[in-house]
């Protein structure tokens, strides 16, 4: 895609944005940093029991009334409850789902399309996922299998950060020319420049893209490119195209956005708002690698498998 049709679409963009900003009151007396930036720096926590999409059966209900948030909330808890009693891989004490809403009690943390639902894939991105799907189930060596398994990156670190299992935090740290992004999970840390220099030709392509940013007044904006076609949020492929915004609320609150534009995947694009929540810590350790024996298991298994006879080795 190229630059000059890139512009369209961002002019259309930034409109469900900057709404999405003035939904949240904005100090006006917001700290700076020593060297004249608004200061977003802090430990924010984005972890929310609001789903990403909105319920199918809560169509045309943008927001809950307070009785229906704290109903919502219960009913989310007593099915947790039910859950924690079953068999499975987490023991209860490590999972952090979050146990409110979002502030403003939206139904869902999508707020474009108004429907609060993700919009449909193209054919380019069903066939993608088709082939996707397929190589999931390849068990021939440690090249079939994904690096998530291994936790060496992945689940809700982004770019984009979503709330997930656990791992729900992000500390940013500025100094002069540059935004430090430092996520709790798989302790993904990134840089983001903002002296203005271009993204990276083309041709390198990075798992987490490659980030750029500026300042929209109070607003930080960073644009993502670059990603491999390994990459996939929700379906997204190499042309995905972030941006995400941070505008300091007040002390305790973080408006994070983010816009995914990816034409050749989806057909429109789609923006999320997730309030943050300032934290004291601390920022725990991702020690998942070490004891993880998923790999092993899953490519010891495969070989038994083989070990039984042709029928069992159709992957």
């Amino acid at each position: 895609m190229t630059r000059a049709r890139l512009l369209i679409p961002l002019f259309v963009l930034v409109i469900p944005l900057a709404a999405s900003a003035q939904s949240l009151p904005i100090e006006s007396s917001i700290a700076k940093t020593p060297f004249g930036d608004p200061d977003l720096q802090g430990i924010w926590d984005y972890r929310t029991m609001t789903p990403l999409e909105r319920p199918r059966d809560l169509a045309g209900k943008n927001v809950f009334t307070p009785e229906e948030a704290a109903a919502y909330e219960r009913a989310e808890l007593d099915e947790r409850a039910d859950y924690d009693a079953r068999p499975t891989v987490h023991a209860k004490f490590w999972l952090d789902y979050g146990t409110k809403l979002t502030t403003d009690r939206r139904t869902s943390l999508v707020v474009s399309p108004t429907d609060g639902r993700l919009p449909g894939r193209t054919a380019v991105a069903q066939a993608r996922a088709r082939v996707r799907a397929e190589k999931r189930g390849r068990t021939h060596s440690i090249q079939d299998r994904s690096i998530t398994e291994r936790c060496v990156l992945g689940f809700n670190a982004g770019p984009p950060m979503n709330p997930g299992a656990y791992n729900n935090n992000v500390m940013l740290l500025q100094i002069p020319g540059m935004v430090v992004l430092h996520n709790e999970m798989v302790h993904e840390v990134r840089f983001v420049p903002l002296d203005g220099r271009d993204h990276l030709p083309n041709g390198v392509r990075q798992l987490r893209g490659d980030s750029r940013g500026h300042w929209d007044g109070q607003t930080l904006v960073v644009e993502t490119t670059n990603y491999t076609d390994r990459t996939n949020y929700m379906g997204s492929g190499d042309k995905m195209r972030l941006i995400e915004r941070f505008t300091r609320v007040d002390d305790a609150t973080l408006l994070y956005e983010y816009t995914v534009d990816d034409s050749e995947s989806f057909e429109q694009p789609w923006t999320v708002a997730l309030p943050m929540t300032s934290t004291d810590g601390p920022m725990f350790e991702f020690a998942c690698h070490e004891g993880n024996y998923g790999l092993t298991n899953i490519l010891s298994a495969a070989r038994a498998e083989e070990r039984q006879g042709p029928s069992n080795t159709s992957r």
